[in-house]
């Protein structure tokens, strides 16, 4: 039996709380990069949200190009708006007062009703299409019509700008047609096409809807005015005791050509708008039915159902290699080098996804330069990347040893990724960029701001980390030890040899350095002579790893302190709240959301390896299991999944309670590792040819 979809759904008692209700946010995406996002009010509160940003060279350079559909309901000679925008004077109007009901089903969907007439909508993304579509219902029990009046907010604009129209270079031109129109700014940059099968579309020169405000973005300091362009309006009407189906389809390019052969492509398809509908909604189910086939005995709770869903999200395709690449989080993330890796075990492996597992492995083997994986690519500047980073290359190694674990596809890594892996290896031996090298102790070096922790304030690297970070030692340890077990499988016992070699010396060194005489826990940072005493999180990566440098004494007792100091009900804090650098809160402006993004706030994606090392010293023993799941994860999948991202898990939440969420309301770690530790360590599905993977060095 197919499992169904999920569905959570919000009346008019909490939608009537407006605080809480503006905080709850959706997101529709579509396998490019681009989505579609707003609140459970249908009031959009940052910059990022519209109901089409397209990505023009996915997954990267997004636009927003549809803002959104502002609905008007006309009774007799009385008009009744439902859109609703926010000014810096309040919210005008006051539409979403009429809203009864929004639901995720899995899809976004809004229900109004406005002296009995019932307008309902809901909003998807054609899957690998830069186009969103509006499916409405409207029941209009009175004896007379009324009419429904749909006004389109647009722009072209990056998603991380505003528009200003008064600094514009250009202007909108629009060609109209009888149930649409195509809007171009005067300077080629975009076009969209916005049509609808129903009513007929009224021209006008157009009138500009300025300085809407976006609350959260000025909560962080950031640009949050923004001019939109009305084109015009869609009207139609609904006769007495009716019920109408009709749509808005709104279809973009980066020229005319390319907006215009998608646009068609959608209205003279075969399938039709209600075709393309159930297909999305039955890949959907696909992706479920298959979790389910390969875990027959595990119940999917709607949480998990969720998750499931979420997984699929962030997996795009990359135009530059034709292949498959991650979204770090939504909205403003891009693919970075980092977060896919760390991600790949639980976007891909667990939910049986190995193919694209394999392409995002060759994606970023295809950016391999110098012996570094890149760090990210910018949104703004093509298919250049940034290689600022000393983990992204660690743990492309240990996405390489899990993607082993799942597959035994040996083949696939010694014909593709073999020449590669060996490559890093010497450049790490002999120096690359950034400083990063290996020194006489066996152990890696590397410049400041090179690690996870590298968040800038006031022009200066908060936690810089130079040195030698405690989880880059692990990781340098566990891709030398995965090294050896490739060469010893591929037959090479010279090159076994030396890695084993080098995996001694390092683990000697970080043993004799890393171990904190007068503390139960590990250095954070070893640079020259000066040892990092700071409480972090990032020790329990050295236990969580398939291959330790750890003894289990000393492993328990990471476990236990990291636990004790760091715990923050959805993660780990980054710092312990008695350290005179903890910032409980993270808020305001860039510089203070800077010190707080890793001296305090809480993140989700460190529950993952912590799970799993807490669970590897438990020896994974039943009542320990069943303590990790209800104290550990079960707070974040069965509260959070409901409250800010619907439907997913955010980036990171304040260090002090009630740990409310903070920065991305989407992010691709703070999904996949919980859920990889839920399946792999919790429910104990361990991957299946991992005794023999593991076993090649025994």
């Amino acid at each position: 039996m197919k499992p169904d979809l999920p569905k959570m759904s919000f009346g008019s008692d909490i939608l009537s709380d407006f605080d809480k209700a503006i905080r709850m946010e959706w997101l529709v995406t579509n396998g490019l990069g681009g989505y579609a996002s707003s609140t459970a009010l249908g009031v959009n509160t940052r910059k990022y949200h519209g109901l089409l940003i397209a990505a023009f060279n996915p997954p990267v350079d997004r636009r927003v190009l549809l803002t959104k559909l502002d609905e008007e309901i006309r009774i007799e000679n009385k008009t009744y708006p439902i859109g609703s925008n926010e000014f810096k004077h309040g919210i005008s109007p006051e539409g979403y007062r009429f809203l009864v009901d929004f639901s995720l089903n899995p899809l976004p969907t809004y229900r109004y009703v406005v002296h009995g007439v019932q307008l309902e909508k809901t909003i998807f993304m054609p899957h690998g299409k830069n186009a969103t579509i509006v499916i409405y219902e409207v029941f209009n029990p009175h004896e007379n019509s009324v009419s429904i009046r749909i006004s389109p907010l647009v722009n072209s604009r990056h998603f991380h700008d505003v528009t200003n129209k008064g600094n514009l270079a250009w202007n909108f031109l629009q060609k109209p047609f009888k149930q649409g129109t195509t809007i171009q700014p005067s300077v080629p940059l975009s076009t969209l096409i916005i049509s609808s099968n129903s009513g007929k579309f009224f021209a006008e020169e157009g009138k500009w809807i300025e300085e809407t405000y976006f609350r959260v973005d000025a909560s962080r300091g950031e640009s949050c005015l923004d001019d939109c362009f009305q084109p015009g309006w869609f009207e139609l009407y609904v006769a007495p005791k009716e019920r109408n189906n009709f749509y808005v389809l709104a279809a973009a390019g980066k020229s005319e050509n390319e907006a215009q052969s998608l646009f068609s492509s959608i209205q003279e398809g075969h399938a039709g708008i209600d075709a393309l509908y159930s297909q999305e909604l039955e890949r959907r189910k696909s992706l479920l039915t298959r979790f389910q086939e390969r875990y027959v005995d595990l119940e999917i709770e709607d949480w998990l159902k969720w998750f499931i869903l979420a997984t699929d999200s962030f997996l795009v395709n990359r135009n530059s290699t034709k292949k498959r690449s991650v979204i770090a989080g939504y909205p403003w993330f891009e693919d970075w080098g980092r977060d896919s890796l760390i991600s790949l075990p639980g976007l891909t492996l667990i939910t049986g996804r190995f193919e694209d597992a394999r392409e995002i492995l060759l994606t970023f083997k295809h950016y391999c330069h110098n012996g570094v994986i890149p760090n990210r690519f910018p949104d703004k500047i093509g298919d250049t990347p940034i290689y600022n980073t000393v983990d992204a290359t660690l743990w492309f190694f240990n996405a390489v040893l899990q993607y082993l674990k799942y597959t035994g596809d040996f083949n696939f890594v010694q014909e593709e990724l073999w020449n590669t892996l060996q490559s890093i290896i010497e450049n790490h031996v002999q120096g690359t960029i950034y400083g990063i090298h290996m020194e006489d102790d066996g152990l890696i070096a590397h410049g400041p701001q090179l690690t996870w922790m590298d968040a800038t304030a006031n022009e200066q690297f908060v936690t810089p980390r130079e040195g030698k970070a405690v989880e880059i030692q692990a990781l340098w340890y566990n891709a030398l030890k995965t090294m050896e077990l490739l060469a010893t499988c591929f037959k090479q016992k010279e090159e076994a040899g030396k890695y084993s070699s080098m995996a001694e010396k390092a683990r000697k060194s970080f043993i004799e350095k890393f171990l904190n005489p007068n503390e139960n826990f590990l250095f954070d940072v070893i640079h020259r002579d000066h040892a990092d005493h700071s409480l972090r999180p990032n020790q329990v990566i050295t236990v969580a790893l398939d291959f330790s440098m750890l003894d289990k004494a000393m492993g328990e007792k990471v476990v236990e302190i990291v636990q004790r100091k760091l715990w923050g009900t959805y993660g780990l804090k980054t710092l312990p709240n008695n350290d005179p650098r903890y910032i409980g809160e993270y808020s305001g402006d860039w510089n203070h959301r800077g010190n707080a993004y890793h001296n305090g706030t809480v993140w989700a994606w460190l529950l993952g390896p912590f799970t799993t090392a807490f669970l590897k010293v438990k020896n994974y023993d039943e009542s320990w299991r069943r303590f990790a799941f209800e104290n550990f994860l079960q707070p974040l999948f069965r509260e959070e999944t409901f409250k800010a991202g619907l439907g997913t898990i955010s980036e990171i939440f304040d260090g002090n309670p009630p740990h409310s969420p903070r920065g991305c309301i989407a992010q691709a770690w703070s999904v996949a590792e919980p859920l990889r530790a839920f399946v792999e360590d919790v429910k104990l599905k361990r991957p299946p040819c991992e005794q023999q993977v593991l076993g090649a060095l025994s």
